[in-house]
């Protein structure tokens, strides 16, 4: 990006303070408008709300509003910058919820405390709230916070970086392996970056049957009795049957004979002698950003039948914001709690089905596209009442 585009966007940020404002649903000209809106009319909604402290969701903006929450730990691409450097994500966040699906969110960073001092916070604070959205915060922390918020709270908790990217990652991987004429469940993957998204990717690819996959972090390939590793990881690896011997094996050592990719690590960490040594026709998903793990030119030049990337600069961005928008907007509208296996796979199959006739270049819906909301938060309610 040129330094031009970075003084506009700068500019643009600075002369709005953020991208976000607050505005009001009713108007006050006069008492009357004032007792209505505000005092003495409220006092009867908090007399009724303390009968029935459910009624606040249908009284007042927590039965709309959900709450977008980072301790920056784990910001895009870029690591651990902090709660403040990670506002501008979660304020675009909220921004891409208003305009795509209706959906009011409220950024707010959280200091990096203990796990069960961020959890205690969260919950003090969820009255406010329909759902509570969880962002760029670094592994296994995040795994821990959302599994006992999901547990202590009657309201859905989603972690964008696992849910949102295993659901996205699942519905290109759905049309990919139809270009290619293969079956996802007896595919070879390789998962290179299994942070919070390649933890929750593999572990959703995994529920759905896929029975072939290699997981690789900083150290190589996880087994279970690592101790480099944190306990989710080895965890999954006994469960996935890695054998010990594999301790320690690099990407490179692992990537002969698979058939897909997934990259959810670092730039430049694939190279086109890795691309060659794969099953014919392979996949990539080079997903990091701002740069892909490989060039997706030099991935094609090496061989690969389908590539995807997390950015908008080449042709099929797997990419988040195909999730959360519409996702919510369905929460909220079919009270579910839980944004579980099922669901994901739903959400993936419908997604997946917006491309009718996929090709290489053409494996998922445009972030753009105006029938992804819809089809997300339609995939909810569809969820949702099959659990009535």
């Amino acid at each position: 990006m040129s330094d031009t585009e970075k003084d506009r966007i700068f500019q643009l940020h600075a002369h709005h303070t953020g991208v976000l404002n607050i505005q009001s649903q009713l108007e006050v000209h006069n008492r009357q408008d004032l007792a209505r809106a505000y005092t003495p009319g409220v006092a009867f909604l908090s007399q009724e709300i303390a009968k029935n402290p459910r009624l606040k969701r249908q009284y007042t903006l927590s039965g709309k509003l959900i709450v977008l929450i980072t301790d920056g730990s784990a910001v895009l691409g870029l690591g651990n910058l902090g709660p403040a450097a990670g506002l501008p994500v979660i304020e675009g966040k909220a921004l891409l919820y208003k305009d795509l699906a209706k959906v009011n969110a409220l950024p707010l960073a959280l200091d990096q405390v203990p796990v069960d001092e961020a959890v205690t916070t969260i919950k003090n604070i969820s009255q406010t709230f329909a759902g509570i959205h969880l962002e760029d915060i670094a592994a296994p922390r995040c795994f821990e916070i959302e599994t006992k918020l999901s547990q202590a709270l009657s309201i859905p908790v989603y972690h964008d970086d696992q849910e949102g990217t295993a659901i996205v990652v699942l519905a290109g991987l759905l049309n990919a392996v139809q270009v290619v004429g293969k079956e996802l469940t007896q595919a070879h993957i390789v998962i290179n970056g299994v942070g919070a998204s390649g933890y929750a990717t593999a572990r959703l690819l995994h529920a759905i049957g896929v029975q072939h996959l290699t997981l690789v972090d900083i150290h190589g390939v996880i087994t279970p009795d690592d101790r480099r590793y944190n306990r989710y990881q080895r965890q999954l690896a006994q469960e996935l049957h890695t054998a010990p011997a594999q301790k320690g094996q690099t990407l490179t050592d692992v990537i002969a004979h698979q058939d897909i990719f997934i990259g959810l690590s670092d730039q430049n960490v694939l190279q086109p002698a890795d691309v060659q040594q794969m099953n014919k026709q392979p996949i990539i998903f080079a997903l990091a950003n701002p740069v892909p793990e490989i060039a997706p030119a030099k991935a094609v030049q090496a061989g690969a039948a389908v590539v995807a990337t997390g950015s908008s600069k080449y042709p099929n961005q797997v990419n988040n914001v195909l999730v959360f928008p519409g996702l919510f907007k369905g929460l909220l509208q079919s009270s579910l709690e839980q944004v579980d296996y099922g669901l994901q796979l739903l959400v993936a199959q419908k997604l997946a089905q917006l491309t009718a006739q996929p090709d290489a270049k053409h494996i998922i819906a445009d972030v753009f596209d105006p029938r992804v909301v819809a089809a997300v938060s339609q995939a909810v309610a569809q969820y949702a009442q099959k659990g009535k």
